[in-house]
């Protein structure tokens, strides 16, 4: 690990690192053993946002970063949740020729490997998901969507989500989500949060049962009738 360190504001520091395995590798060791006057810890796809008490502390913060062992190959306990999933997305056979995969076996990489919430981004219950089936690693569509359903599924770059609310967007859209990912009423309003495992279930499947242990979600009533044209990139 080569982090490199960028200021921040006064209370603050920004890790920068060469790619998303070691931000969650650093994120876990951190988050398990918190220096001295971390109050806040933001995984992105290549930095780590750390957050402490007073400004007089960044040299010891920066010192415990570069002492922390992170653990590679496996995430610290989050939870699991099963997310049930019709796969009837508008670019499904979009992504089989992509991935030169049939839709049906498009449908089977997804639900056969769990995902990893990385970090959350672009909007509030994003969920950027890592450690899918490498075959699904699909670019962006060219041209963004002016609106995507909330619940819908999608993949782009090698990451998979489930946008949580409507919104614009550009990821490839394989399903919607029979679930609902994000809930202002819901203490944490995100149902996907980082480190936790996610496993899609093709909806109607055995075991597709919604939601993680303790957690309790209705499904979602953006997610219903076909998915509608609309960016992503963030989504």
């Amino acid at each position: 690990m080569n982090p490199r360190f960028r200021q921040c504001g006064d209370s603050a520091v920004l890790v920068e690192l060469d790619g998303v395995e070691e931000v969650l590798a650093l994120y876990d060791a951190l988050a398990a053993d918190p220096p001295n006057g971390v109050t806040d810890l933001l995984p992105a796809a290549r930095t780590l946002l750390v957050r402490f008490e007073r400004p007089a502390q960044r040299e010891a913060v920066q010192s415990a970063i570069l002492r922390a062992r992170p653990a590679y190959g496996g995430r610290a306990a989050g939870g699991e949740v099963v997310v049930p999933v019709v796969y009837d997305g508008a670019d499904l056979a979009d992504v089989a020729a992509l991935t030169g995969l049939s839709e049906r076996e498009v449908v089977e990489a997804h639900t056969g490997t769990a995902w990893t919430v990385a970090f959350s981004g672009f909007a509030p219950g994003f969920g950027y998901l890592v450690g899918g089936d490498p075959r699904l690693a699909v670019p962006r569509r060219t041209e963004s969507r002016v609106r995507v359903p909330a619940g819908a599924v999608a993949l782009a770059a090698g990451f998979s989500a489930v946008y949580p609310r409507e919104s614009p967007g550009g990821w490839q859209l394989i399903g919607r989500a029979e679930i609902t990912v994000w809930d202002l009423a819901a203490d944490p309003p995100a149902l996907l949060r980082p480190g936790m495992r996610v496993r899609f279930a093709e909806a109607g499947a055995t075991g597709a049962n919604p939601a993680a242990p303790g957690t309790t979600r209705g499904t979602n009533p953006g997610a219903t009738g076909a998915a509608r044209p609309a960016e992503a990139g963030r989504g």
